[in-house]
């Protein structure tokens, strides 16, 4: 472990660092202080926790199994893992013991999975769910509605409608940071601004709005900016419905909004696949094509959380 230190893994040194493993006497990872090991392992997805560190050693189970570990939990994931997730994530918001702050969600869950991680998370504060097509718009509102501390909301690529989304925004006066995001249509034949007013009307203390593939017009852009004075953040990505942005948004909030993306700029930075429909006026297709829920969302059973193992 010296000679790591030495190298700048841990550079500048930890102060957690013990005297004997400054002077080398420290040969195993399962003797580093549980307050460094619980660091290093914070930096793991709670699926990796689950699966893979906490049956390490008996010293990493411990640790695994402290609630400080899972005042984040982060289930992100690429749809591909044979894993019941779904009870994987039930265990891990059990171990919160009511102290969850923030969730991450990709390609899975249910109305029953958000059902119970309201019923146990009242100090939520972020919550973040991208592909998960079984949820539905009641499920996801209703569980929004036991959550009033929640100040990061992202729902990407699942389901919301408008009217929703002004119950969303009634639930949660402290919501500062919004993510909708939608699949893109570069010559949509649908124009609508329920999600924009939607906003607009319930949503006065966002920051950060990220409106990614909206088919909001100039209209609905418009009641936004006078609607939410605090925003700083603007991504209108693949919104090709709205026109001259940058231009509108220089003349009326030039010195408010800090960062401004605009329909046609890069998706390099975008954490999903920024993909967008061409339809053209002969094209009959929805414009909202969703997969089945088989499609996205597995359910396996076998799994073990290892709660109870001994080392």
């Amino acid at each position: 472990m010296a000679s790591s230190s030495s190298s700048g893994l841990f550079s500048p040194e930890p102060p957690l660092l013990t005297q004997a493993m400054k002077d080398g006497e420290c040969r195993s990872w399962a003797e580093l202080p549980s307050e460094l090991t619980s660091s290093i392992l914070s930096r793991l997805s709670s699926i990796d926790i689950l699966e893979n560190a906490q049956k390490v050693c008996t010293s990493w189970h411990r640790v695994c199994k402290d609630t400080a570990m899972w005042r984040k939990i982060d289930m992100r994931n690429f749809g591909d893992l044979v894993l019941n997730l779904e009870m994987m994530c039930r265990h891990a918001v059990d171990r919160t013991q009511g102290g969850l702050v923030e969730i991450d969600i990709w390609h899975f869950g249910t109305d029953s999975l958000l059902s119970f991680i309201a019923d146990r998370s009242s100090n939520l504060r972020s919550l973040r769910l991208a592909m998960c097509s079984p949820i539905t718009t009641d499920g996801l509102t209703e569980a929004i509605a036991k959550l009033p501390l929640l100040e990061e909301l992202e729902v990407s690529y699942c389901s919301l409608s408008g009217e929703s989304l002004k119950l969303v925004g009634q639930s949660l006066p402290n919501l500062k940071t919004l993510k909708l995001n939608r699949i893109g249509l570069l010559r949509p034949r649908y124009e609508s601004d329920i999600d924009a007013l939607a906003i607009a009307e319930t949503m006065h203390g966002l920051r950060f709005l990220q409106l990614f593939g909206n088919i909001l017009t100039n209209g609905g852009l418009n009641a936004i900016l006078d609607n939410c004075p605090d925003l700083e953040h603007l991504d209108l990505r693949f919104c090709f419905n709205v026109y001259n942005v940058g231009d509108l948004v220089t003349r009326r909030c030039s010195e408010k909004i800090k960062v401004l993306r605009l329909p046609y700029d890069s998706t390099d930075d975008y954490p999903y696949a920024g993909n967008y429909y061409d339809i053209d006026s002969s094209d009959e297709d929805s414009p909202w094509p969703l997969m089945a829920a088989n499609d996205y969302y597995h359910s396996f059973a076998g799994y073990s959380d290892h709660s109870d193992d001994d080392y």
